[in-house]
């Protein structure tokens, strides 16, 4: 894919123009500077072949959070095939501006676009030559927030752009397994995506909330093309003040969503919190595979690790009906252990949730799983009779059961015939939803 980088100082629009041209609300957009962290990564909505960058503000700054973010931000111009450098229309040319115009010119051979946002009003426009002195050229007037002066962005960008199968582009992107990353703050997450890309792209602090955006990142990890996604830390509502933060929780719940596989990471050296099982509930409620990372497993004490994980397990296990075996894996993102391991089980388990059972086989072992336990009499005390059973959903693995005669079959027997259904086709680590559905026997 041919990188475009966005960059410019806090506060220009960088990410209203990001959301723009993916067509997305992925990164967060905010009055206040410096809200943007980390480098979010999106695709053209007009040619999926441009893999468009969001970047920090750029700002000197000798140390912290703020200083990561531009070094990431730089290295994301440095790497790029060509940027959109952005400038604020309404502030005019700043001392900053020019600046880092110069740090890019320095970073990168790569063509630049410069960009003149908030330019709807025209109240600037006498003031549009000043913008020549950056060094970028003819600047261009765009608003980013009413998607005005596009064509010329995809002007620049078509002239950079080998003429490539827009269709296989699109597919490959879609072939990718989506895994969301989601957790409480500092239990983690980012560190385990940077230990699956091999480099730091993510800001690794010790202090919770510095991931604020749902990063997608495309990889590829242990033979799979993945898109991982890195969320912002799930806290409780209580202690959440912030509106900045309450839009990253709501992007990182929305991650579920978009996902196909929920990595739920979990600190392995203190207690598994409530939040954790409500956050497992809403990937088994949206269908979506689970599988929990114990990280910082190589820190818990070794004469305590058995008794931790058989508890955990009985946590799971018993406040969820849709799973019969939840996979919980030990890691650590840090050193790398069970890491390779932990995506070698996810993507088994995507293989089997991707497949259609033979209705055959199905109806085989429902006859087995109904000859060794008979349904119960109804609440009318009417025979129940299950005559046929097909799989008509994936994720979640759903099966619906045509009955006849009462169709009140309780839940004790559900449970019953999913635990079976499970083992049988070894969908024991996958969500699985049984409907009963009243009517004759298609094949009669």
């Amino acid at each position: 894919m041919i990188k475009i980088t966005i960059a410019g100082r806090p506060n220009t629009g960088k990410s209203t123009l990001f959301n723009a041209l993916t067509h997305t609300r992925d990164a967060i957009v905010h009055d206040r500077p410096g809200v943007t962290r980390d480098t979010i990564y999106g695709v053209c909505a007009n040619n999926p072949e441009y893999e468009i960058r969001d970047t920090a503000g750029l700002e000197r700054a000798k140390n912290g959070i703020a200083a990561d973010s531009t070094d990431m931000a730089i290295g994301a111009i440095s790497d790029a095939d060509a940027v959109l450098f952005v400038v604020d229309g309404r502030v005019g040319l700043t001392a900053e501006d020019a600046d880092w115009a110069r740090t890019v010119r320095r970073a990168t051979r790569a063509p630049v676009l410069l960009l003149v946002n908030k330019s709807e009003s025209g109240r600037r426009m006498a003031d549009i030559h000043e913008f020549y002195k950056l060094g970028f050229g003819e600047p261009v007037m765009i608003s980013a927030e009413h998607k005005s002066g596009f064509d010329e962005i995809f002007e620049f960008l078509d002239k950079i752009s080998p003429k490539n199968n827009d269709n296989k582009t699109r597919t490959e992107a879609e072939n990718r397994v989506k895994i969301a990353i989601l957790g409480q703050p500092n239990v983690g997450k980012s560190t385990l995506v940077n230990r699956v890309i091999g480099e730091n792209r993510q800001i690794v602090k010790d202090e919770p909330g510095v991931t604020r955006d749902t990063v997608k990142i495309p990889a590829h990890f242990y033979g799979r093309d993945i898109l991982l996604m890195d969320t912002a830390g799930l806290r409780r509502k209580s202690n959440v003040h912030d509106d900045v933060e309450t839009l990253a929780a709501l992007k990182s719940l929305d991650a579920i969503e978009k996902s196909d596989v929920v990595i739920l990471v979990v600190d392995a050296t203190g207690n598994i919190e409530n939040q954790a099982l409500g956050i497992a509930a809403r990937v088994y409620d949206a269908g979506k595979i689970l599988c929990v990372a114990l990280n910082k497993w190589d820190m818990v004490p070794a004469d305590e690790r058995d008794e931790k994980l058989l508890k955990l397990k009985h946590q799971f296990t018993n406040s969820f009906h849709q799973i019969i075996k939840p996979m919980i894996l030990a890691i650590s993102a840090q050193t790398g252990t069970g890491v390779q391991n932990m995506f070698k089980r996810i993507y088994e388990q995507w293989d089997i949730s991707t497949a259609t059972a033979p209705t055959s086989l199905i109806n085989r072992i429902i006859g087995e799983l109904v000859a060794n336990r008979q349904p119960p009499m109804s609440r009318l005390k009417r025979p129940m009779k299950i005559k046929f059973a097909s799989q008509t959903g994936r994720h979640p693995m759903r099966i619906t059961i045509h009955v006849g005669g009462a169709s009140d079959i309780p839940e004790s027997y559900t449970r019953y015939l999913r635990r079976g259904l499970a083992t049988a086709l070894k969908w024991e680590h996958l969500p699985i939803t049984i409907e009963y559905k009243k009517s004759d026997n298609p094949f009669d």
